[in-house]
C-alpha cells in the first residue's frame, strides 16, 4: 500500500460476514459515488487513502478475523500507509466502547445505522434520491437484494437483534424500483435475504406479505431467477409454495436454518418449534414443490446440549436427507438469553467433533442426490471461468454455499451470465461436472 498523492480522497470498502453486510457495502459506495467519491471494493492494488471495514460480529470466529482485520489496516495507517481508518458493521455496533479502547488508531467507529454519520466524516452528504439504486460487488448477473433488516425473533443463541434492532420491512414498491433497476444493469438472479424472511411484511402490511412480494418482483421483466433465503420454521407462511410452485422464475430452492433437531435443544433455543412441527412442514414443503432444495444450518454444541439430544439431531439428518446442510458451532454470546440463563458446557472440542460426525453424514447423502443427477440435464448459469473450466450453478444452489457445476473450458465455450442447458456426466459430494447440450432438455 502507498499513500495518495494530496488531493481527493479514494476510499477502499473491506466487507466481512455475510451476504447482509455485503449489501450494506454496496449501498455504502453508491452514496460515495453519489457524492463523487472515488471508491473501490477489496482492492487489490490497495492504494486507497481512506479505508472503511464493515465488520461481521455474529459468533467468535467472525469476530475475531473483524479484529484481525483492523488491526491489519491499524498497522498500515501507524506505517503511513493510509491516511484514515473507519469501522462499521456489527462488531463496531455491539462493541464500540470497548473497540474505541483497544484500538484507538481507528478515526471512527460507526453502528449499523449510522450510515449517513460515516458519510459526513467524509464530507458527503447521504442522498435520498439514490435509495433504491445499487452498485453491486457481484458478478454482474446475480445480486442479493435486502427485503428487510433486524428481526423481533427471540432466538436464545442469536445476538443480531442487538446489532441489527427489531424487524423492519422495505416496501414493496421500493423493493420492485430496486429489482427494476437491477435488472437494467443486467442482473438475471435475485437472492432476497433477510434475518427472517418469513417474518416480511408484518410491520408494514399487518400480515406475512412475502408471498405478495414474490409475485410482484417475479413480474420483473429481465429477472429469471429468484431465491429465497432465511426463512424462520415457525409460522412459515404457506402462501410462498403455492407462488413458488405457480412460477417459473422462482426457484425451487429454500434456505431455512432449523437449528437443531432435537425437541429439548428447539425449546433450549426458543425457536417456538418441535422437531414433530418440523418435519411436517418439511413434507408439506416438499409435497407442495415437488423437486425442491431444502438448504438448512444447525447447531453443534449450544448450550446444554446432551449426547442424547446430539443423537436426535444425526437421526433428524439422516430422516430428512436435506440437499443442503452447513453446521455451525455454538458460540456462548454475552446479552443473549442462552448466555444469561445457561452454561456454556459442552466442551470446544467435542463440539466440533460434534459437527464433523454431522458434515461427514451429510457427505454421505450430498453424495449419493448428486450421483442421481448423472445423465440429467440442468438450466445452469455460468458464474465464473476459473483456470480451464466453467463454472455454473443450478437453480438449487446459491453462490459460494452450494453445489457448483464444472464444465471444460477447453472443450467447450460459454460465456458468463448466460444461461446453458449442460447435462451432469459425473458428480462428487459437493461438485457436478457436466457438458452442454444443444437443444433444450426438460427435467
Amino acid at each position: 500500500m502507498k499513500t495518495k498523492e494530496k488531493g481527493k480522497d479514494k476510499v477502499n470498502v473491506i466487507t466481512l460476514g455475510c451476504s447482509k453486510n455485503l449489501v450494506d457495502s454496496e449501498v455504502m459506495i453508491t452514496q460515495l459515488k453519489g457524492n463523487d467519491i472515488e471508491t473501490t471494493h477489496e482492492a487489490e492494488d490497495d492504494d486507497a487513502n481512506v479505508v472503511i471495514v464493515n465488520t461481521c460480529g455474529f459468533i467468535d470466529n467472525a469476530k475475531q478475523e473483524s479484529i484481525d482485520t483492523i488491526l491489519r489496516y491499524a498497522d498500515a495507517k501507524n506505517e503511513g500507509l493510509i491516511e484514515k481508518l473507519y469501522v462499521t458493521g456489527c462488531l463496531s455496533h455491539r462493541y464500540k466502547d470497548d473497540l474505541e479502547k483497544e484500538i484507538p488508531e481507528v478515526d471512527a467507529y460507526f453502528g449499523t445505522m449510522e450510515l449517513p454519520m460515516l458519510l459526513n466524516k467524509l464530507n458527503a452528504d447521504y442522498k435520498h434520491e439514490l435509495v433504491g439504486e445499487r452498485l453491486t460487488t457481484t458478478a454482474m448477473h446475480y445480486s442479493y437484494m435486502k427485503i428487510s433488516e433486524g428481526c423481533d425473533r427471540p432466538c436464545s443463541f442469536c445476538a443480531i437483534p442487538l446489532m441489527r434492532g427489531g424487524h423492519k420491512s422495505r416496501s414493496i414498491e421500493e423493493l420492485v424500483k430496486e429489482a427494476k433497476s437491477l435488472a437494467r444493469k443486467g442482473t438475471k438472479e435475485l437472492l432476497l435475504i433477510a434475518q427472517d424472511s418469513t417474518y416480511y411484511g408484518l410491520d408494514l402490511y399487518r400480515k406475512r406479505n412475502l408471498a405478495e412480494l414474490l409475485k410482484h418482483l417475479s413480474d420483473v421483466e429481465g429477472i429469471d431467477w429468484i431465491r429465497l433465503h432465511y426463512a424462520y420454521p415457525s409460522g412459515f407462511p404457506m402462501d410462498v409454495l403455492d407462488v413458488m410452485a405457480d412460477r417459473e422464475n422462482i426457484c425451487n430452492y429454500l434456505d431455512m436454518p432449523l437449528q437443531h433437531g432435537s425437541s429439548a435443544m428447539l425449546k433450549h433455543m426458543r425457536r417456538g418449534i418441535t422437531r414433530e412441527k418440523t418435519e411436517a412442514l418439511i413434507h408439506t414443503i416438499r409435497d407442495k414443490v415437488p423437486g425442491i432444495a431444502l438448504r438448512t444450518t444447525l447447531i453443534a454444541g449450544h448450550a446444554g446440549e446432551t449426547e442424547e439430544d446430539f443423537a436426535d439431531m444425526v437421526d433428524f439428518v439422516e430422516k430428512m436427507r436435506f440437499e443442503r446442510l452447513g453446521v455451525f458451532t455454538y458460540s456462548h454470546e454475552e446479552n443473549t438469553h442462552a448466555h444469561t440463563a445457561l452454561e456454556d458446557n459442552v466442551p470446544e472440542e467435542v463440539k466440533q467433533e460434534r459437527a464433523n460426525i454431522v458434515m461427514e453424514i451429510q457427505e454421505g447423502i450430498s453424495l449419493e442426490l448428486n450421483q442421481q443427477k448423472i445423465g440429467k440435464a440442468y438450466k445452469v448459469l455460468i458464474d465464473r471461468k476459473d483456470g480451464g473450466n466453467f463454472i455454473g450453478r443450478t437453480e438449487f444452489d446459491s453462490p459460494e454455499v452450494d453445489n457448483e457445476v464444472i464444465i471444460d473450458a477447453e472443450k467447450h465455450y460459454l460465456r458468463i451470465g448466460d444461461f446453458a442447458q449442460i447435462r451432469i456426466t459425473d458428480a462428487t459430494e459437493f461438485d457436478l461436472y457436466g457438458e452442454p447440450v444443444h437443444q433444450p432438455v426438460t427435467v
